[in-house]
């Protein structure tokens, strides 16, 4: 029987066959090359603390309100009128006392506290100037060291590095707080 015979009888021929076969192999063949061949993929980031939607509490953080001097409730409404309405991701919170001076952002609440003692520590303890403020690390908050007034920033475990969250109020910090007229050793100059 000739080709011409089976192209008539409605059966296909070995060619049509082979071809029919060989060409999806060959797509999956080729497709496996460069998938095989291609960079690997950049991991995916880490999600961040808000990342997703979230419900924010609509109570207030509470927050307690030491009695400030006149000098310091001055400095503490000019920080508080300059800080942001949100620190990267977290949207700023009502406080339950001190709105004046205090301030806080997020769930787990980030707290800013102005006023109040300034920070007693050994001479030996570390002090890190993060952005032009000198800050010391201690009883789970951040406080200012080398201001007129303390600024206390405690950072829930939740957001660590702290010192990073800790960075976003220096600048607003040195443009509404002076500096204290005794600058402790390891701060560096002034901002």
């Amino acid at each position: 029987m000739s080709n011409d015979q089976t192209a008539r009888s409605g059966r296909p021929s070995a060619k049509t066959i082979a071809t029919v076969v060989a060409l999806p192999i060959a797509l999956l063949a080729g497709f496996g090359f460069f998938q095989a061949m291609r960079p690997p993929a950049e991991p995916a980031p880490e999600p961040s603390v808000a990342a997703g939607p979230q419900v924010m509490p609509t109570t207030p953080v509470t927050m307690d309100a030491p009695a400030l001097t006149e000098r310091q409730a001055t400095v503490c409404r000019a920080l508080l009128s300059q800080l942001p309405d949100q620190v990267r991701e977290l949207p700023r919170r009502a406080v339950t006392a001190g709105h004046e001076q205090n301030a806080a952002y997020g769930e787990p609440a980030l707290t800013l506290a102005c006023g109040g003692p300034s920070p007693s520590y050994p001479p030996t303890d570390d002090v890190y100037t993060l952005d032009g403020v000198c800050w010391h690390k201690g009883d789970g908050a951040w406080t200012t060291v080398d201001r007129e007034v303390p600024v206390r920033v405690t950072v829930p475990a939740a957001y660590d590095p702290a010192g990073q969250w800790v960075i976003n109020f220096s600048k607003t910090l040195i443009a509404t707080v002076p500096h204290a007229e005794r600058i402790p050793p390891g701060c560096g100059t002034r901002a």
